[in-house]
């Protein structure tokens, strides 16, 4: 009797025998594209500084919103978007062997300001540490921009900067490194930096830039205000988020962008990563590449969902431009990114 009492209390101990296994439920469907671009239309429609949205996917333009007078015909100043056009060129240069290479030493190009024997590590500061922003030179921008800006040489200016860091190292901004890289642009293709870049990036991808601002020596503002309509930035977004290719043809190597879009150092004011040109983050989890400019002017990349976004913005002061950034990329994380990225 014991045995069979126990072998019952073991038979009902014992767990069910599995049935076959059910199904999880299916996740829910992506919603549907016309939707997150409604939410997104909303929502940006309220902003007071934007004055243009486009995106981009899969190559073709599916929203396009201009805003507070804002035309498709009508450029905008793309501030330090401006680097990122200027880190293409060097990169086209270099793909040309009119550069040697990221890791060339910018003293032969400047021998007449960096003659001292004092200048040596001056002189070897690279053309890499220009693009990412590391020369270790002190900056041309924020406190020091008005002089700069009101000097007679630029390029003597900002080689005269006090070396404050070792060169690739530390991140330090500054216009300077990327108005150097127009000169050297100048230098080695024999050309101004404008016509090189009609040239070799905007008649490829089927466009023309105006001619924007030159220093007191007639050389091209290196890395600010240059101006491109919206759809111009898309399109040099798209170049970049296709590899370097336009319609079939290959504008620039799709090393060259590789390379951009390594992380070489950190801001220490926004904390975003920067490579030769290039800024970085991720939004909801998806990695971005992004050009960014004062005031709210932007080319970001989304290499994952095969998707570009150009925002244009008020340059002027006002109460709203330290948010701005914020709100926009809330929007579009939240809006756009989140919910793309379900249906990835």
């Amino acid at each position: 009797m014991a045995v069979l009492q126990l072998a019952a209390a073991c038979w009902l101990a014992a767990p069910p025998a599995l049935g076959p296994r059910e199904a999880l439920p299916a996740p829910p469907p992506p919603p549907p594209l016309e939707e997150i671009l409604a939410r997104v239309e909303a929502e940006a429609a309220e902003s007071p500084r934007l004055r243009s949205l486009l995106i981009a996917r899969k190559g073709e333009l599916v929203f396009e919103r201009y805003y507070h007078g804002a035309r498709a015909d009508r450029t905008a100043n793309i501030k330090s978007a401006s680097k990122s056009v200027i880190s293409a060129l060097v990169g086209i240069a270099i793909d040309r062997g009119l550069i040697e290479g990221p890791e060339a030493p910018i003293g032969p190009y400047f021998s007449q300001y960096l003659a001292k024997d004092e200048d040596a590590a001056k002189r070897a500061i690279t053309v890499g540490d220009l693009l990412s922003m590391r020369s270790g030179l002190e900056t041309t921008s924020n406190r020091n921009y008005g002089r700069w800006a009101a000097s007679r040489s630029w390029v003597r200016f900002a080689l005269d900067q006090e070396l404050i860091a070792r060169p690739g190292g530390r991140m330090i901004y500054s216009t300077g490194n990327t108005h150097l890289l127009s000169a050297i642009l100048t230098q080695a293709s024999g050309e101004s930096t404008w016509s090189f870049a009609q040239e070799n990036l905007a008649e490829p991808l089927g466009m023309s830039l105006p001619r924007w601002q030159r220093d007191p020596e007639g050389i091209y503002f290196g890395g600010n205000n240059m101006a491109m309509t919206p759809r111009q930035m898309l399109a040099f977004g798209e170049l970049y988020r296709n590899g370097g290719m336009h319609e079939g043809r290959r504008v620039l190597s799709k090393d060259w962008i590789e390379r951009s879009f390594i992380p070489r150092g950190r801001s220490r004011y926004s904390g975003q990563l920067y490579g030769y040109g290039w800024w970085m983050r991720e939004f909801a989890d998806v990695q971005s590449y992004f050009a960014w400019g004062y005031g709210g002017q932007y080319i970001l990349l989304f290499p994952e969902l095969d998707l570009t976004v150009v925002a244009t913005s008020s340059t002027e002061s006002g109460r709203e431009r330290r948010s701005h950034r914020a709100d926009l990329f809330a929007l579009l994380e939240e809006r756009l990114i989140r919910r793309l990225r379900i249906g990835r």
